[in-house]
């Protein structure tokens, strides 16, 4: 199968191929394959093919499952052929068994991820591999994955896991870095020479910056040498040196002997002899010495003895005799020294009660600890003590732990609500904001109570309880969780601090109700003169009544109205009368066709209301008379009918004004010469009657405010309300009682006052007494005082210890009202704490110093030199714990609060024989005066020694020592920026305990602080009090107060925009002040800075508000008069008038533009007059309404009729007239027409909350005239809008800031840069054009400066080996007390160690103090290693500027330092170390180059940052070295090479000019060719290698990306040059057609026998983008 699949796969790839198109590579290829298929007949060409395995089937969910596939047979050239033709023995199975997965399976079965393995390259995968590695090699990770059973790791089938999840990829893309060559710094200066005479040698040395990873090159030797010969040795060279080794191990001495003891024995048997008083005084200094001798338990002090080698050396290393090196004092080989102890503790005592003593799993747990005790410590360099305190996490035990506090958060009730002004009234109620309502601002203040305070106490007492009854054997006889019984009062506050959720708001938006005030209709015309009461008529006068409507109820009800009926006496009352409705025609008397006649009245009965009755409720009435009229004959003179009697010209009568009405008639046609009635005079033509008759007397109850509402004790009823706190469930019972209030109610007399009250009818008297709810007293709640604050539990050390306070509080959570019991005037209590106790401090005792003790006599007495009874030894002291009173105190206690412990041993010395012996330096003694004088110490010689001559050496041994007296000058500067200005701090306002939180504006002088730096006359920083300072400078300061913006007032409101229906009206403000300093914003600003604020709300015009008044016509002017017959063509006249419309009629004549002009009667008309005898007709009637719709069909039409009949033989002109109804003209259609809405309306005071807005209907003619709503309305139709909507205008809302908090702690403790800092947060937002909140969220100021002090180590001393010239030795160093700024540049300075003296003996956080050290010092000759280098910089692994998952590292080195020329085979190896670091940079390394003197080239390797080095450099070749260029080659990425010439670096091409000369380097093309099987989301970088592998076990380079190579690694053509060769092939063969046919001669056009011309085309463009 394999064989035969393999030749099927090489056929198929020769018949792919683009070149197998050629006839020749064809006819090749077909040999190949026959001689690939006669060298294959011996094996068969068939091989069985299997499909994929289908789904898993089965009945049941698991194993037990069946899975099919597809077998069958193929040939190799990819055909299927018949079964038999394959070897039947390697058929595979079609079927297996298999896992059936189900839903379930998903929760027991998951993927298994390992971890990644090592990242190897590509290369070693596709075989080939790069030569130089620039930017580092893409790399392959593999890791393993497998499904597993969750339970217990089981591995399992893949599709089990795959039936729910794809399989997670197996392999991902990784970077190996390229490898990393050691990189060196430049070698230092030759050192002088090893030797001043003969044959030494010179050293320098380089360190190393970096170390050799990914398999970079080692480093280089950090060390050369050259020999060198300063001059000849005269004489004989010294070739010997004494060597001292070092010392050994402390040995234990020998065996004492028994003669001390014996003689102790016999100083106990003398003193038996002493007397009591002897006795004790012998007790107490054995006491006293038994504390200064080492037999504490806590030491275990031995003395041992040390020993070590001196011997002679040779300058080449090897050892000789003693002897030979007679020059030399032979040291000491002999010291005492303390028997090393390792330190020994207790076992571990009992672990303490847990810190956490309460359930709750919320919460952490708590800590428990427990300790041992040190029973013998370290001494002589054991083992030191382990911790002596260890701790672990812990919860309470047992079912009696409590449940743990809960904390919560509470509020206040929420305070009043208060309005914030708008910017327009500012100014006009700054003074006086009560009457503002609308949208405000409420506040409330929020404190932490303990939620379950009484469960907890609950439970105590019960377990009290419990605890008592289990003592006298009773059990309780309730069940405890059946008793609770809870008494609520309002929770105790707590500290805010312990409530950790979210702080429920402080403030909210609110809206306080605007009061509605009274709306009224127009007065209504009087009614007829009617009884009070129809039903009681007897001797009661009579009334006129008339009366108004609310048309907007007020708050609290229409008795905040004015009144609504004004009555006027009258004389003639009655209650019913007839009205009339219409005159009937007029008939002539005695059936005659002309003359005198009547007209009947046609009457019905009505009320004083004007409704309609029963007729017989009119009996009593007058019934009206027919009517006399005339209906002139054919002869008379014709007159038109009575006008309507005019609008009464009063409402009343007085002495000089009476109420008048008037009708007209006029002359239609004249009467004959002779027989006919003459027309009247022109008096007859106009009546007059008097109306109003009655006085103008007018009367109306009058109200005033209603009274305050007092307690009806005959109607009381008493309610029990809950007053519910937000607090807790407190119950508050207090009695709300039924009241009455009354007011005054009289009768006034209209412009005159009050008149009695029986001038006013009785009917419509309003009424003084109404019932009412007393308002409920509500009580003030307050919380109980707080836990007293804790006083401070620390103790002071000083005496001056100062007293604090401690505090508690209370809160009040209900203000009272409606006089309930006032809240209590103490809110804040405060005491002083008690005083602190003085801490009891511990300090180490150190007791006097025991004889020094010399190595045993028997041990060095061999040694050359040695005195038995003299010489270095050791001494030890004992140390003890006391109090500061000096009592004895555990040793623990100092370990834990004490100093370092005082050393237990010092060196000693027994003077010898000829030892010089001085006494200890005396003290300074006083200095005269500061900066002057000088002070002295002094010594003296004791013993023998004052009469030893070497002892008199002043030299070698000074007895008096001089210094300069300290210079105590200090000068005080400022330092640092001022801070900000900060505004001293004040009370904080309260009323009644409920926090103010309105309109509070942060200004006003100020201060801001420099802080102040004192230094000494050394310039060293001492404390700000040496400069007598408290620190600070201070200077006053002013920060500027907001200032709102300022608006004018609202502008007169403009006309309303229609006169007939529905407008707007408009008015608005402009702006008269900017706001500057953070005042409150101006709203939007149009050109001319005149601030858009308007208000627009809707006006009405009522159409008949005004109305055309027409004068009776005039007589008739005939222009060609009959006289005879007084008839023909004539003119009538009038006068017209626009006349503001009343109840009563129209009275008073305004401007016409006010009325209609399509409405306006006409003054004019020019008509015939009648002749005698002729037809008179009436004036026409109005036309009659068009039927709708106007569809142009219908007609309308109007009638006259004849007043006077013609004579015989004539006939009257037509008595109607017809027009038809067009559209527009004389029909119109009509619809409702809904204005816009206005802006949002609030109430007078209110400024801002919820309002509503408003939209009007109009009746709108089909010509878009605005007519009468009752247009609209006759035709019924449908009204869907909305009039009237609900709005918001937003309130004007303050930025509300938290109080500043505590300054904060100092952010450094020393130093000049401590700064403190306060800071505040928004507790509400601004809103609207409320004032904008302060951008200083923060403030700081400057810490006083304090001296930065600290320990820190001398430099080591040299190496010092006693009087020898090298071997083991020791070096010093000191722990010295500095000072310094606190500032990176500042310097230290040294100062005295007591400044120090208050810190931990600690350098740099380490607390073990190192202050002195072996060292080994080299012998002439020797070869050796010098000092560790300082740490390099710290790097990080970078590829093209970016970091790797790589730690950065710093290295240092130790380089070889060479003597003698013969002793270089025995130097040791040089050594590195690497560490890991944080922030490492990324350094990249260039070749540079520069010109010498004569063409010569200087190339050198450079770090980025300007350190030469080398390596790390590219690993091509450098610029060239042999000679210079011809052309300078300061081209980019260029470099001159060994043969002379400007070549590129790898990666780039040369660019060269027509000279022959480089123009530039140009980067190759990269391809990037993603790893197989890798998505492009899939790749990452990760950590490839282990830096530290060695160069064999790290995988080799191929490169991340490669250059375009037309061969493969097997060295064929990659399939893409086929591709790109087909393309060019392609190109040109398109090329050359179009070549071809563009220089093809065209054929020339065939004559049309139709020469028509052509028109020209024309483009237009009609805006379109396509075109």
């Amino acid at each position: 199968m394999g064989l035969g699949a393999k030749g099927g796969r090489t056929l198929s790839t020769c018949k792919g191929t683009v070149w197998c198109l050629w006839k020749p590579v064809l006819l090749l290829c077909g040999l190949w394959t026959v001689e690939a298929q006669t060298a294959g007949e011996t094996k068969s060409v068939y091989f069985w093919e299997t499909g994929p395995w289908g789904r898993c089937m089965g009945s049941e969910c698991g194993p037990g499952g069946s899975q099919s596939r597809a077998v069958w047979c193929a040939h190799v050239e990819g055909w299927t052929t018949l079964h038999t033709n394959c070897l039947q023995a390697e058929r595979p199975a079609n079927q297996q068994s298999c896992f059936r997965v189900c839903d379930w399976h998903k929760d027991l079965y998951d993927w298994k991820l390992g971890p990644w393995n090592q990242c190897f390259p590509v290369s070693y995968r596709t075989g080939g591999r790069g030569s130089v590695c620039t930017r580092g090699e893409e790399g392959i990770q593999t890791r393993e994955v497998s499904c597993v059973l969750k339970a217990d790791g089981t591995p399992a089938d893949d599709a089990i896991c795959e039936y729910f999840e794809p399989k997670p990829r197996l392999e991902q893309a990784c970077l190996i870095p390229c490898p990393q060559d050691c990189v060196v710094s430049q070698f230092s200066p030759w050192t002088s020479c090893s030797k001043t005479c003969g044959l030494g040698l010179q050293n320098r040395f380089r360190s190393v910056l970096a170390p050799p990873m990914f398999g970079g090159s080692a480093c280089p030797n950090l060390t050369e040498f050259q020999t060198c010969a300063p001059r000849p040795c005269e004489g004989r060279e010294t070739v010997y040196s004494l060597r001292v080794g070092a010392w050994t191990g402390c040995n234990s001495p020998p065996v004492r002997t028994t003669r001390q003891a014996r003689r102790r024995k016999a100083k106990d048997r003398k003193g038996s002899i002493k007397d009591p008083e002897t006795r004790e005084l012998i007790k107490n200094k054995r006491t006293r010495n038994r504390l200064n001798r080492q037999e504490s338990n806590f030491w275990d002090i031995q003395l041992g003895y040390q020993a070590r080698q001196v011997v002679c050396v040779h300058r080449n290393g090897s050892s000789v005799a003693l002897s030979m090196c007679p020059h030399w004092t032979l040291p000491e080989v002999f010291q005492s020294c303390l028997m090393p102890k390792d330190c020994l503790v207790s076992e571990w005592g009992e672990w303490g009660p847990c810190s956490k003593n309460c359930v709750d799993p919320s919460l952490p747990k708590g800590n428990r600890l427990r300790t041992r005790q040190v029973q013998q410590f370290a001494v002589g360099g054991g083992a030191e003590c382990p911790e002596l305190e260890e701790s672990e996490s812990c919860d309470p035990q047992g079912d009696e732990a409590p449940p743990c506090a809960i904390y919560t958060w509470r509020t206040t009730e929420w305070g009043d609500c208060r309005v914030e002004p708008l910017l327009s009234q500012q100014d006009r109620r700054r003074s006086n904001q009560t009457g503002l309502c609308g949208g405000g601002l409420q506040s409330r203040e929020v404190y932490c109570v303990q939620a379950n305070a009484e469960l907890l106490s609950y439970l105590s007492n019960i377990k009290n309880k419990t605890e008592g009854q289990s003592q006298s054997n009773q059990k309780p006889s309730v069940p405890p969780f059946l008793s609770i019984t809870f008494e609520i009062t309002a929770s105790q506050p707590v500290d805010n601090q312990l409530c950790l959720g979210p702080v429920p708001n402080t403030t909210q938006l609110c809206h306080i109700p605007c009061p509605i005030e009274c709306e009224l209709s127009p007065w209504g015309a009087w009614g007829p003169c009617t009884f009070e009461n129809c039903d009681d008529q007897v001797g009661k006068k009579g009334f006129k009544f008339r009366k108004r409507k609310i048309t907007n109820y007020p708050t609290g009800g229409e008795g905040n109205c004015p009144h609504l009926v004004e009555s006027m006496p009258c004389d003639v009352p009655g209650c019913y009368d007839w009205q009339l409705v219409q005159l009937e025609e007029c008939i002539p008397d005695d059936d005659m066709e002309c003359g005198p006649g009547t007209q009947i009245p046609q009457v019905r009965c009505v009320n004083s209301d004007g409704k309609e009755l029963d007729k017989e409720l009119c009996s009593d009435a007058i019934f009206p008379a027919p009517i006399p009229c005339d209906v002139p004959c054919p002869k008379d003179c014709a007159l038109s009918p009575w006008t309507p009697w005019s609008s009464c010209s009063q409402t009343c009568s007085s002495k000089t004004a009476e109420g008048k009405q008037m009708r007209t008639r006029s002359i239609l046609a004249y009467n004959a010469g002779e027989g006919g009635a003459p027309c009247p005079n022109t008096t007859v033509l106009q009546e007059v009657r008097n109306c109003n008759e009655q006085t103008c007397t007018v009367y109306h109850w009058q109200t005033g405010p209603w009274g305050p509402c007092m307690e009806d004790i005959s109607v009381s009823a008493t309610n029990t309300t809950m007053s519910t706190s937000s607090d807790s469930a407190t119950t508050v019972k207090s009695s709300c009682v039924m009241g009455m209030q009354t007011r005054k109610v009289i009768c006034v007399k209209v412009n005159v006052g009050q008149v009695p009250p029986k001038k006013c009818p009785d009917s419509p008297r309003p009424e003084t007494v109404r019932s009412c709810v007393l308002p409920c007293r509500r009580d003030c709640i307050v919380t109980p005082f707080s836990e007293w604050t804790a006083c401070p539990q620390s103790c002071d050390t000083g005496a001056n210890a100062q007293r604090r306070k401690q505090s508690r509080f209370r809160v009040i959570i209900q203000l009272p009202a409606n006089g309930g019991q006032e809240c209590p005037a103490v809110l804040y209590e405060e005491k002083d704490c008690e005083a602190p106790m003085i801490c009891p401090g511990y300090r180490w005792k150190t007791h006097k110093w025991r004889k020094c003790q010399l190595v045993p006599w028997t041990i060095r007495q061999d040694s050359a030199g040695a005195q038995e009874m003299c010489g270095p030894g050791l001494q030890t002291r004992a140390v003890s714990c006391r109090k500061l009173d000096g009592t004895v105190a555990d040793v623990s206690q100092c370990l834990k609060f004490a100093n370092s412990m005082p050393p237990i041993n010092q060196p000693c010395q027994l003077p010898c024989k000829d030892d010089c012996q001085l006494t200890k330096w005396s003290k300074f003694s006083p200095c005269s005066s500061d900066c002057v004088g000088v002070r002295t110490r002094k010594r003296t010689l004791i013993g023998k020694s004052k009469k030893n001559d070497k002892c008199k050496n002043s030299q070698m041994y000074p007895l008096s020592e001089t210094q300069y007296c300290p210079c105590d000058k200090y000068n005080a500067q400022p330092v640092g920026n001022w801070s900000d200005c900060i505004l001293p701090e004040g009370r904080v306002e309260s009323i009644l305990g409920m926090r103010v939180q309105g309109d509070i504006k942060e200004c006003g002088q100020g201060y801001r602080y420099q802080a102040m730096v004192c230094y000494d006359q050394n310039n060293r920083l001492v404390e700000t009090s040496r400069c007598n300072s408290h620190g600070y400078i201070e200077e006053a300061c002013i920060i500027p107060c907001p200032s709102d913006c300022k608006l004018s007032e609202w502008s007169n409101w403009s006309r309303c925009s229609k006169s007939c229906g529905s407008g707007v009206k408009v008015r608005s403000k402009w702006l008269r002040e900017k706001p500057y300093n953070g005042g409150r914003p101006c709203p939007k600003l149009d050109h001319i800075n005149q601030a858009q604020v308007y208000e627009v709300v809707p006006c009405v015009s009522d159409c008949s508000q005004y109305v055309w008044v027409a004068e009776p016509w005039s007589a008739w002017k005939v222009s060609s008069v009959d006289l005879k017959e007084n008839c023909g063509v004539g003119v009538q006249t009038r006068k017209v008038r626009c006349m503001l419309n009343t109840v009563d009629g129209p009275t008073d004549a305004v401007e016409d533009y006010l009325c209609d002009p399509e409405d306006m009667p006409l003054g004019a008309r020019e008509s015939r007059l009648p002749c005698p005898e002729d037809c008179v007709l009436s004036d026409w009637s109005p036309w009659t309404p068009c039927t709708l719709p106007c569809t142009g069909r219908g007609d309308r039409e109007r009638t006259a009729y004849a007043i006077r009949l013609p004579a015989g033989g004539k006939d009257c002109p037509n008595s109607m007239q017809t027009e038809p109804c067009l559209l527009n003209r004389n029909c119109f259609h009509y619809s409702y027409n809904i204005t816009d809405w206005s802006t949002c309306q609030l109430s007078a005071n209110a400024v801002c909350g919820y309002g509503f807005k408003t939209r009007m209907l109009d009746c709108v003619r089909s010509d878009g005239k605005s007519v009468d709503l009752k247009f609209c309305e006759e035709l019924r139709l449908e009204k869907k809008w909305q009039m009237n909507s609900s709005c918001m205008v937003e309130c004007p809302v303050n930025c509300q800031l938290s109080d500043w908090s505590s300054w904060s702690e100092c952010s450094q403790t020393c130093g000049l840069e401590g700064k403190m800092w306060r800071r505040r947060t928004v507790v509400q937002a601004p809103q609207g054009d409320g004032r904008p909140c302060s951008p200083q969220m923060e403030q700081w100021k400057p810490c006083p400066v304090r001296p930065c002090y600290r320990w820190q180590y001398s430099p080591w001393s040299e190496c010092r080996v006693e009087e020898v010239v090298c071997g083991e030795g020791l070096r010093f160093r000191n722990l010295t007390c500095f000072v310094s700024d606190g500032s990176r540049e500042g310097e230290s300075s040294l100062v005295e160690e007591e400044l120090c003296s208050g810190l931990e003996q600690a350098v740099d956080g380490d607390k073990d103090i190192v202050l002195e050290e072996t060292c080994t010092l080299p012998c002439p000759g020797d070869c050796y290693l010098m000092e560790w280098s300082d740490w390099s910089p710290c790097q990080s692994v970078c590829v093209k500027a970016e970091r790797l998952d790589f730690g950065p590292v710093q290295v240092r080195s130790r380089a070889v330092v060479a003597q003698e020329p013969e002793n270089l085979a025995q130097c040791p190896e040089q050594e590195w170390q690497t560490r890991a670091c944080t922030d490492g940079d990324c350094f990249e390394y260039m070749w540079m180059s520069n010109f010498q003197s004569g063409s010569s080239r200087v190339v050198w390797c450079e770090r980025s940052d300007g350190t030469n080095v080398t390596g790390g450099c590219p690993p091509t070749s450098p610029p060239g070295l042999g000679g210079s260029c011809d052309q300078l080659c300061d081209k980019p990425k260029s470099f001159c090479s060994e043969d002379g010439l400007c070549m590129c670096e790898e990666g780039y091409t040369q660019i060269l000019s027509a000279e022959g000369l480089l123009e530039q380097c140009a980067e190759i093309p990269v391809l990037e060719i993603p790893t197989a099987g890798d998505k492009k989301a899939d790749v990452k970088t990760s950590r490839a290698i282990d830096p530290t592998l060695s160069t064999t076990a790290q995988p080799g380079w191929t490169g991340r990306a490669w250059y375009l190579q037309p061969f493969g690694p097997d060295g064929k053509l990659k399939t893409w040059v086929y591709g790109v060769a087909a393309g060019v092939l392609v190109l040109l063969i398109f090329i050359v057609s179009i070549i071809y046919l563009a220089c093809k001669k065209p054929k020339k056009p065939q004559r049309r026998q139709n020469n028509n011309r052509l028109k020209p085309l024309t483009l237009a463009y009609d805006g379109d983008a396509d075109m």
